[in-house]
């Protein structure tokens, strides 16, 4: 189903990134009448403060295993230390 939306949209086709060759800005409503100057600077502004690449799931999931793997270890260790105590 398709909806009919009027938004402001802001493109910046050169992003001086190596990752990314363009953004898009979805300016909010209440903001549409702000300068065209001000929106660019903003964007730019967000741009060059967010320079890292963003983390893919394969990322995510690997930094998963790797932490149950450790809290595995601990609960290891805990077990083994218990052990010897008794």
């Amino acid at each position: 189903m398709a909806k009919g939306v009027n938004r402001q949209v802001l493109e910046i086709h050169d992003t001086g990134s190596d990752y990314f060759e363009k953004a898009m800005f979805f300016v909010k409503p209440e903001y549409s009448t702000v300068s065209e100057k001000k929106l660019v600077s903003s964007a730019f502004e967000l741009i060059s403060n967010e320079q890292s690449v963003p983390r893919t799931r394969a990322l995510k999931r690997k930094s998963g295993i790797i932490l149950a793997a450790k809290l595995t270890a601990a609960a290891g260790v805990g077990a083994a230390l218990t052990a010897l105590i008794k």
